[in-house]
């Protein structure tokens, strides 16, 4: 049972750590700063249960979870994960502690250089991404600045602010959440049909476009946003791709117009499809420290025995189907999809209350001849009806949809199918 607990200076959390001040409170939560026993200094999340509704708990506490796992990629551009814990009932992360506060605070405090800023930001996007995580809700109060000058990302998708954060309320009457700010988020997020389906890397991508847009300009995209009544004009500029180049140039900062445009599109396919991608686009990124350093994978990217399918969110987080032990050699086909009675899957996903998994949802083949293995969307059943069944949702590798005729995949890849991400590893 959770119980209300308010902490003020000098308060002792968990008998842990000691509270300095506030820095910062959101919908959900409330971020404090921290000392511990040695006197270092942290940033203290906590979730405050007792003010949730009972129906909410469960899905929030799953993501305050996530929030604190995905601190654990090891990244100088995400902000990083120490420890969690548990207070009167209500869960906690203990995380970096970011001193020069948030990019629109530093961006006020004086020049800044918008090609770190820019380079920093999408270094982040990589490490989410290349681990198959969204972030969902970048926009610059979730960047902030450390010690050392760089920037790293924070706020993985559950304590937005308390202000913009907004809510719906689904066909039962109960409160449903909207992950990010809508001045931030895609046209294809906002469509009701669509955003509670497949999440890709280009919504960060969209969203990192608009972000980088406000800091040099001053402004957001697609015109005024200062209350309710111009969302309508700026969502509508949004899906048409209208949005204010003229004013780059005005700024002297003209040589970030294909970096913005490719990220601004608003058509998926169309739009720049990774942090990589991004990096070749943003001025006199090579000639920034952080374009020169070494990256480092985290998984087996050599293909010794076969090729395996970890899964990076969801929750059966960090199970791994290795599908060369699974194949059969006379039919190397393997039916992926959510797991259902009566449903024969070789891989079946479960996810409770989740109809974004089709029971059909994807079909992998391994070519003999190439050695590559094949993803095509949906399955072949057969039976009173026999044809083709194509997924609900889609299925995607990396931010490319993937079509029945079938799409090669290899090491180091994301496979998306609903909310559950699996990357290929070699084994």
């Amino acid at each position: 049972m959770a119980q209300r607990c308010d902490f003020t200076n000098g308060n002792l959390i968990d008998d842990k750590y000691q509270v300095e001040k506030v820095i910062g409170e959101g919908t959900f939560g409330k971020v404090y700063a921290v000392k511990d026993h040695t006197g270092s200094l942290y940033a203290l999340k906590l979730l405050r249960l007792w003010e949730i509704h009972p129906d909410l708990r469960k899905g929030l506490i799953n993501r305050f979870d996530m929030e604190y796992e995905t601190g654990l990629i090891k990244s100088e551009y995400l902000v990083h994960s120490f420890s969690h814990g548990l207070v009167k009932g209500n869960p906690y992360i203990v995380m970096e502690y970011c001193g020069g506060g948030d990019l629109l605070k530093a961006s006020k405090g004086g020049l800044i250089d918008y090609t770190v800023v820019a380079t920093c930001i999408l270094k982040g996007l990589k490490a989410l991404h290349s681990n198959g995580k969204v972030h969902r809700d970048l926009k610059p109060e979730n960047v902030l600045r450390k010690n050392d000058g760089t920037f790293a990302l924070t706020d993985f998708g559950i304590s937005g602010d308390r202000n913009k954060r907004m809510t719906e309320r689904n066909i039962f009457g109960k409160p449903k959440q909207l992950f990010g700010t809508y001045a931030y988020m895609p046209p294809e997020q906002l469509r009701p049909t669509h955003r509670d389906a497949t999440v890709l890397p280009t919504t960060d991508i969209f969203s990192f476009g608009v972000t980088m847009y406000q800091l040099i300009t001053g402004e957001l995209p697609f015109g005024p946003l200062s209350d309710e009544s111009e969302l309508p004009q700026y969502l509508h500029n949004a899906r048409e791709g209208k949005w204010n180049i003229k004013l780059l140039s005005k700024k002297d900062a003209k040589e970030w117009s294909p970096l913005i445009e490719g990220c601004l599109h608003p058509e998926i396919e169309k739009r720049v499809q990774t942090a990589d991608q991004a990096l070749t686009l943003v001025p006199k990124y090579k000639d920034t420290v952080e374009g020169s350093k070494q990256e480092i994978k985290g998984y087996n990217t050599k293909i010794v025995n076969g090729v395996l399918l970890r899964i990076m969110q969801g929750e059966q987080y960090g199970r791994e189907y290795r599908l060369d032990d699974i194949i059969n050699e006379q039919r190397p086909i393997l039916h992926l999809g959510r797991k259902d009675y009566g449903i024969e899957n070789n891989i079946a996903i479960k996810e409770e209350n989740s109809s974004y998994i089709s029971r059909y949802h994807c079909t992998l083949e391994l070519d003999y001849d190439s050695g590559d293995w094949i993803i095509r969307d949906g399955q072949w059943r057969p039976g009173f009806s026999s044809a083709w069944r194509r997924s609900t949702n889609g299925t995607y590798v990396n931010s490319t949809e993937v079509s029945d005729k079938g799409m090669p995949f290899r090491p180091g890849d994301i496979i998306s199918i609903g909310e559950v991400k699996l990357r290929a590893e070699g084994y």
